[in-house]
């Protein structure tokens, strides 16, 4: 069976791949009306084997509304004028979504500022407080 190869790791069987050609709207000429070049590339997130759980929980966030309440993944491919390149294009999509859920996020390391930065800020402050005084109003002399 043909693969789909995502990363080192990572491969789909294209069986889990569901490709429907709808009509697009858009440039198209004279086949407009009559050619079904649009692709919807449907792949279950949910389903899949080929994806570890964190994978599937990165995938989820990151496809956002193009995940059904069900837990497929639908990409909307009409960008060419060629059914051929169409689907080329969503199985890019997919491809690219995929590898990047697959890279976890960094962690971020707390930091703490520098004493010099701890300084920088107080004396800044200091001096918009000076700035702020001289504006005031002078006291009311009873």
């Amino acid at each position: 069976m043909p693969t789909l190869r995502i990363t080192p790791t990572i491969a789909i069987d294209e069986s889990e791949l569901d490709e429907r050609f709808v009509q697009a709207s858009g440039p198209g000429g004279q086949n407009v009306n009559k050619v079904a070049t649009a692709v919807q590339l449907r792949f279950d997130v949910a389903r899949t084997s080929a994806l570890s759980e964190p994978v599937k929980q990165r995938l989820r966030t990151l496809a956002g509304r193009r995940l059904s309440a069900d837990g497929m993944l639908v990409i909307d491919a009409r960008r060419f004028r060629t059914q051929e390149r169409n689907r080329a294009d969503a199985r890019e999509r997919l491809i690219a979504l995929i590898r990047r859920a697959a890279t976890p996020a960094a962690k971020r390391i707390p930091t703490k500022p520098t004493l010099a930065g701890k300084r920088r800020r107080l004396d800044e402050k200091k001096l918009r407080s000076a700035t702020k005084r001289t504006r005031a109003k002078p006291p009311a002399e009873d």
